[in-house]
């Protein structure tokens, strides 16, 4: 039955949550906040610059579903590429902690989540990438001017 199930998948991630913590200072870290409901998560992603998530940490204040979607959230990103981990939808989440539907949003917010941290990550690589060619555009009017000049 239900009560089962959620016993046995639901309430681990509830009580026992798996990354609620924080990451401190690390690059291509993005942080990111998704609000649903009155429930706040805080998401937080490391990735490496080949775009894979090496680790992930939350914060959530909000109910015991809010807090197992955000835990089982943090497990299904780790070790996926940024685009794998945009495929991961709520209905797997709400699925796999069996929530009833009176508590879909808290998976809907695990995935806003998701979805904002890689956006946010998406925004400030771009920057960062921006910033390198400029350099790099820079560096070779200098090379050139010297070599003129020479």
């Amino acid at each position: 039955p239900l009560s089962e199930t959620l016993a046995a998948i639901g309430i681990p991630h509830r009580n026992l949550p798996q990354n609620a913590s924080i990451l401190f200072s690390v690059r291509f870290l993005t942080n990111t906040c998704a609000y649903r409901a009155g429930d706040v998560m805080k998401l937080q992603l490391k990735i490496s610059p080949e775009g894979v998530v090496m680790d992930a940490k939350f914060k959530t204040f909000g109910c015991g579903s809010a807090i197992a979607s955000s835990s089982l959230a943090t497990e299904m990103v780790k070790g996926k590429t940024i685009d794998e981990c945009l495929q991961i939808k709520n209905t797997e989440i709400a699925k796999h902690l069996a929530l009833p539907p009176v508590k879909l949003h808290c998976s809907m917010l695990a995935e806003d989540a998701i979805r904002a941290a890689i956006a946010d990550y998406k925004r400030r690589n771009m920057d960062s990438n921006a910033q390198q060619a400029a350099a790099q555009v820079a560096a070779a009017a200098a090379t050139a001017q010297r070599t003129a000049s020479q």
